[in-house]
């Protein structure tokens, strides 16, 4: 059980400037989606950042809506929250594979910098307590996430590759 491990937090990283992230939620469970957002959001804030937030409809639609932001070139990363519940048929499967692959290629084909914090859960039980601010924290836990990947992104030469700067001119043959 996850509250019995030795979970070992790293320290959020310093930023200057201050990033920039949009927190993405799937709020089809309201009270879930509202305290994961409530712990990414003081996750963030504690850490410095400025925050914006967004719905979208479920799970599966979290990684198009990143895709879409990444390309304006607005935020600097993306904490993705929301709920799966096994329910009687496949579907659970779908949605869960599907939108952490989604994330998943983002990140990896695009150097998009995101923290995942989609629960795939078997009951609401479990889903509560990852998401309490007080408990799990599963909500801070990927703004965490997101933090560390930023600041790999600006070690690692700047912003990430989805992004372009805003003087920089494409030119086309």
């Amino acid at each position: 059980m996850a509250d019995s491990e030795d979970r070992r937090i790293l320290t959020p990283p310093e930023f200057d400037p201050a990033p920039k992230v949009l927190i993405i939620s799937a709020p089809y469970y309201g009270a879930i989606a509202d305290n994961l957002e409530a712990g990414a959001r003081a996750a963030l804030v504690e850490a410095g950042a400025a925050v914006d937030s967004l719905s979208v409809p479920g799970a599966l639609e979290i990684p198009t809506a990143i895709r879409l932001a990444a390309d304006s070139r607005r935020y600097d990363g993306f904490v993705a929250l929301g709920c799966v519940v096994r329910g009687e048929t496949s579907h659970y499967e779908l949605v869960c594979n599907e939108s952490a692959r989604g994330l998943t290629l983002l990140g990896i084909e695009h150097g998009v910098a995101i923290g995942n914090g989609v629960l795939t859960v078997e009951n609401m039980a479990q889903a509560e307590a990852r998401a309490d601010p007080q408990g799990q924290d599963k909500g801070g836990d990927a703004a965490r996430a997101c933090l560390h990947l930023i600041a790999l992104a600006r070690r690692f030469g700047g912003r990430t590759p989805s992004f372009r700067p805003d003087d920089e001119h494409i030119l086309m043959a």
